[in-house]
């Protein structure tokens, strides 16, 4: 399935008021698949700000127009690239790179998904982009597909890594595998069937902010904050970007600093 079949299962299993998913998966790949539920759904555009790790497998030899083994062939080539040369090309892909995504992209253009005008035949052109690479490395190799694993920021396609990994390698490449094992703050271990008791697995909002850094204010400033009222005083001066305010173990709100201010961005 892909997310949003995902999420149209949920709605008809849980009935939510409101539901989201943080980070669009491919219907060719698995893995994690944060889904948001009522208030939480202000939480998604955090969430798919955060880092994601992919495995994912690429076999030599052949292109196509998605870079996947959804689209159709378009090129072929009869190199095939040794462990050595695979790990001599990495490194030019660590840090921020340039990516120009696939015309089958999510991306919207004028308003239209990119993978939607390439169905039907209209001209796409994408523009570069740059991405941020935090990790990338070959886990093994044989002579046909070597397997990878990459930690990547926001907006990454590792479908067009893959096809600018094969360039690089003088050769061509599709992705056969993808797999997302983390979305920022979910792993794996903790994926959970549609077949399972879905309530049991819910988590707190708590846990998706955990990894930022987090303000703590009495009644009378969270009312405030609740009101949508910036916050100025001295202990806030020296604070900048994006915190949680929390007020008796529960949020209050995600707030951006600035200035000695608090501006609130997103009251709970």
């Amino acid at each position: 399935m892909g997310s949003t079949q995902v999420v149209g299962k949920l709605k008809h299993l849980l009935h939510p008021a409101k539901i989201g998913h943080a980070g669009t998966l491919d219907p060719l790949a698995t893995g994690v698949l944060p889904i948001a539920l009522g208030k939480a759904t202000r939480l998604i555009p955090f969430v798919m700000d955060d880092k994601k790790t992919y495995e994912f497998t690429i076999q030599w030899g052949y292109e196509t127009d998605s870079d996947d083994l959804a689209g159709k062939i378009v090129a072929t080539s009869d190199l095939r690239p040794t462990k050595k040369e695979i790990l001599s090309v990495l490194s030019n892909f660590i840090g921020q790179i340039t990516q120009v995504p696939s015309i089958f992209s999510a991306i919207k253009i004028d308003g239209q998904r990119a993978y939607d005008l390439a169905r039907f035949g209209k001209e796409v052109r994408m523009k570069p982009r740059f991405v941020m690479i935090y990790r990338l490395e070959l886990l093994n190799s044989d002579e046909t597909k070597a397997n990878f694993v990459a930690t990547v920021g926001k907006g990454t396609y590792i479908r067009t890594l893959a096809h600018d990994i094969a360039h690089a390698l003088n050769t061509l490449g599709v992705v056969v595998r993808l797999h997302r094992t983390q979305d920022g703050p979910f792993g794996i271990h903790q994926a959970v069937s549609l077949d399972d008791n879905l309530m049991a697995h819910i988590f707190p909002m708590e846990k998706v902010v955990s990894d930022l850094p987090q303000i703590q204010v009495d009644i009378l400033t969270a009312q405030r904050i609740r009101y949508g009222q910036r916050v100025k005083s001295e202990s806030f001066i020296n604070l900048k970007g994006i915190y949680v305010v929390i007020c008796m173990n529960k949020i209050v709100a995600l707030v951006e600093m600035k200035g000695g201010i608090l501006h609130p961005q997103s009251v709970f």
